[in-house]
């Protein structure tokens, strides 16, 4: 996913409204930014952070401005924008850069499924079960090169793992695909002292025969991408 045009870049002041920062950016104008991302960002809203951010062309947008990247440490990047790992995923897949989810005739986003759930993307192919992908965004990491989720408790992710995993008992393919935005990540593990009941929810649904995959991206001010596979 490339960033066009060009993204601005400045100096966070302070997030709030969980939706709502103020950035000053480097020509020393001040601005109120859009921040897609609804879960604690832990550790990535400090004053001072150095952040990018988009600017939309849409004159009828209340906020022109959205936060994309912030460095929480000299040269780490982190996207925060939860917006972007669905289109992130499925650019790669569509690439065949998953090997583990390539050799599917169509993809479609945001599908019905489930008791009142929408699946982030669903793979299928004539002759063989449907894939279900659930795609959940990793931005935390509490100890050098460790990435960890869930950053907050998410009551929607454990009924997530759920819907995962009565579709794998039903037969059908089911994953769950942790997208890690951080540059400096090299492991991952689930933060199950955040979440016990997230966690517990994990552990039955891939008792249940849903797959866990974990990839990290390239992040830098013109692009994020997929990078490689990470262990969990």
């Amino acid at each position: 996913m490339k960033f066009d045009p060009p993204l601005l870049s400045g100096r966070l002041i302070k997030r709030y409204k969980r939706f709502l920062a103020d950035i000053r950016l480097d020509s020393g104008e001040e601005i109120t930014a859009h921040c897609a991302n609804p879960g604690s960002m832990m550790g990535l809203a400090g004053e001072g952070m150095r952040v990018w951010l988009s600017k939309s062309g849409n004159p009828k947008r209340k906020l022109a401005h959205s936060w994309e990247i912030v460095e929480p440490e000299a040269g780490c990047l982190v996207g925060i924008n939860t917006a972007h790992p669905n289109r992130i995923v499925e650019a790669a897949i569509l690439a065949g850069e998953v090997p583990e989810l390539t050799g599917y005739e169509t993809l479609r986003r945001e599908v019905k499924y489930g008791q009142n759930s929408r699946i982030d993307l669903l793979l299928e192919d004539p002759g063989r079960p449907p894939a279900y992908v659930e795609v959940k965004n990793v931005t935390l990491a509490r100890e050098p090169g460790i990435a960890e989720f869930p950053d907050a408790v998410t009551a929607r992710g454990a009924k997530h793992m759920e819907e995962l995993a009565r579709r794998a008992v039903a037969g059908e393919r089911a994953v769950v695909f942790f997208l890690v935005q951080r540059s400096d990540a090299e492991r991952f593990r689930l933060a199950a002292d955040i979440d016990p009941a997230y966690a517990k929810a994990f552990e039955a649904a891939v008792n249940a025969g849903v797959e866990a995959l974990c990839y990290k991206c390239v992040i830098t001010p013109e692009e994020i991408r997929l990078d490689r596979k990470l262990t969990l």
